[in-house]
């Protein structure tokens, strides 16, 4: 079957599953699944599916706007829409802590960081908190955008008291090798993670549209003493990470 078969109206086409831009969207990204669509090439344009489908421009319109929000679909000024790349997924274990550097090393992935900030200054009023630091007290702040074979990856601003990190510049990877040299590596952490739609400017670092779905992650890691000794919020894009969770029932 070709896309212009795939895409003419049929059984398929039913507001009974929902606003018809909907299940033109999910229509589509099937063809994507199911190779009819190739990554890369464009879709047909919107005149032409609408006359395929028998729908409304401005519902095809609506329909390819949900793929650019999920990032299947990418619209490129005055080309068309196109099938989008599809980054290969990390998967992340919560099980274990360890660094974004040696998370992509273990799948044999070189990583890099373009710094956005490197700097000593003085905490907010939250990391004050977080830290349990006084108010005259100063934090190194790295924020970083975080890459793995050139691709963006991740979104990532870590704040440390001074005494734990008394020079940031000092960072040029992995953050944990420093402080594992330094007897300060983390043993435990708390980690809160919620679904978010990146900014335009968060999605412009990622090198995706505005508006997908990404994940944003708040993490406060302890020493062994019990010390909270950093303060870590990233932004994941959706589409590289998927975080695993092992459980088990009590007995």
């Amino acid at each position: 079957m070709n896309v212009e078969d795939f895409l003419r109206s049929g059984d398929w086409l039913s507001k009974k599953t929902g606003p018809l831009y909907a299940v033109l969207s999910r229509r589509i990204e099937k063809g994507i699944e199911q190779g009819l669509l190739l990554p890369g090439h464009s879709l047909p344009a919107e005149r032409e599916i609408a006359e395929l489908a028998e729908l409304s421009r401005v519902t095809v319109r609506k329909a390819i706007q949900e793929l650019v929000k999920k990032g299947v679909v990418e619209q490129r000024q005055g080309s068309g829409s196109f099938v989008r790349e599809q980054a290969n997924k990390v998967e992340q274990s919560l099980s274990h802590l360890t660094s974004f550097t040696e998370d992509m090393l273990a799948r044999g992935l070189k990583t890099s960081s373009n710094w956005l900030e490197r700097e000593i200054r003085r905490p907010s009023p939250e990391e004050i908190l977080t830290l349990g630091l006084s108010a005259s007290g100063h934090v190194s702040c790295l924020h970083r955008l975080r890459e793995a074979n050139g691709q963006p990856m991740a979104l990532e601003r870590a704040v440390l008291p001074v005494d734990i990190l008394p020079d940031p510049e000092e960072v040029k990877s992995s953050l944990y090798e420093i402080l594992e040299r330094s007897g300060n590596r983390p043993v435990r952490a708390v980690q809160k993670i919620s679904a978010v739609n990146l900014q335009a400017p968060q999605a412009e670092l990622l090198g995706v549209a505005p508006g997908i779905a990404g994940l944003s992650i708040q993490r406060i890691s302890y020493v062994q003493s019990g010390r909270a000794i950093e303060f870590t919020r990233s932004l994941y894009r959706g589409d590289t990470y998927d975080f695993v969770a092992e459980m088990s029932f009590p007995r």
